[in-house]
């Protein structure tokens, strides 16, 4: 079963509606039978509506391993454009030849992603907790913000060449600290040097992507951009407000989220909704509140892949959205009766009172109760 919106191809004057519709925040419009006599309804519906999809076809969804397989190409790209564009700016004592293959490949990269997000967007956001090992933590970093800085900007309604300016900042926001980023993620020695490099790299990276022939001002405003807070308090220019260019605030968004729920050498991932928590209390100082709103309410209180534990003691993961952000669909995974591995996933109803989620687990969490590692394609 899916939650999925109405469309024009699923109703036509004088038909009786085929489910019940539901609105956005789970309100009943429209009862199962109800005879569409006008043109309005039928538009209103289509406009708000939702409805359960128990025929098990999901319109327009791919099986998880084309959407895992376009991400880990994009993955395997940026790794190779990464390397080529920090080494023009390392290797010549004078400013190299710009080259405008690094941009289309970045163009490429980028539409790779949202190719994915086009594809299924519930299995390239739950991709963010359960592939994180693909690829090293620069690559998968830039990969994973892209997906949450595409997500945000298509909620933001934003043209597509604000859509792919934020994608291609996501990717190549950190450009400038690349030399550093994988040992400092590994939990390695953080010095005044290391400091200085931090609080450098987003002038550094726009050096670097314009030495590569790259000058899309959208683009490099969001590179520039992407650690200034509302309050001030950010680097490299300590602007505030509206001083800060609004693209660039979605990508800054997107970098939190991401950070906050990889592993990291000196620290276990968050919980995916302990970090939407942690971006809700910042929004208070250093994040638009609006933003930190619309970040929630585009993963949802319970994000795609988040482990949960259930009233009747079941652990599931969020495998996709209910009618209500409260009560998605959970996909069992252990333990069963007495302990014993389950055999094959179930899914759960959360309106359901036996089914209703009790609390969040991490990763931790879910290990010491000995249920075996994930594979997406169990679940999507």
């Amino acid at each position: 079963m899916k939650i999925r919106k109405v469309t024009a191809a699923d109703l036509q004057l004088g038909m009786l509606v085929p489910w019940n519709v539901y609105s956005d925040s789970g309100a009943l419009l429209a009862r199962k039978g109800h005879m569409l006599a006008s043109a309005n309804q039928i538009a209103y519906l289509i406009e708000v509506g939702n409805f359960e999809d128990h025929s098990g076809r999901e319109v327009g969804a791919e099986r998880p391993g084309a959407v895992l397989r376009r991400l880990d190409a994009a993955g395997v790209a940026l790794a190779a454009v990464q390397q080529a564009i920090v080494g023009r700016g390392a290797g010549f004592s004078f400013p190299a030849r710009p080259d405008p293959g690094l941009g289309r490949k970045l163009e490429g990269i980028a539409a790779m992603v949202a190719d994915a997000v086009s594809l299924n967007v519930d299995v390239a956001t739950a991709s963010i907790l359960h592939h994180q090992r693909q690829a090293p933590y620069p690559v998968r970093h830039g990969i994973d913000s892209a997906i949450v800085a595409q997500v945000l900007a298509r909620a933001r309604e934003r043209p597509p060449h604000e859509v792919m300016a934020v994608t291609l900042a996501a990717l190549t926001m950190n450009m400038g600290m690349l030399a550093h980023h994988q040992r400092w993620h590994d939990g390695g020695a953080f010095d005044a040097a290391d400091r200085a490099a931090m609080l450098a790299h987003p002038e550094l990276g726009v050096r670097l992507l314009r030495q590569a022939g790259i000058n899309e001002p959208l683009w490099l405003d969001c590179v520039l951009h992407h650690h200034e807070n509302e309050d001030g308090t950010g680097y490299p220019f300590g602007k505030a407000g509206a001083q800060i260019p609004p693209l660039a605030k979605l990508v800054a968004l997107a970098d939190r989220y991401c950070a906050r729920v990889s592993e990291r050498g000196y620290r276990a991932p968050l919980a995916a909704n302990a970090a939407l928590r942690e971006i809700l209390l910042e929004a208070r100082t250093t994040l638009h509140t609006n933003l930190a709103a619309l970040l929630i309410r585009e993963l949802g209180i319970y994000p795609i892949g988040s482990y949960v534990r259930l009233i009747n003691g079941e652990v599931g993961v969020v495998a996709r959205r209910g009618l209500q952000s409260t009560t998605p669909q959970v996909a069992v995974v252990g333990p069963g009766p007495r302990g014993a591995a389950l055999e094959a996933l179930v899914e759960r109803d959360t309106r359901l009172p036996p089914y209703a989620i009790r609390e969040v687990l991490g990763n931790a969490q879910v290990a010491a109760l000995g249920v075996p590692a994930l594979r997406m394609e169990q679940v999507w």
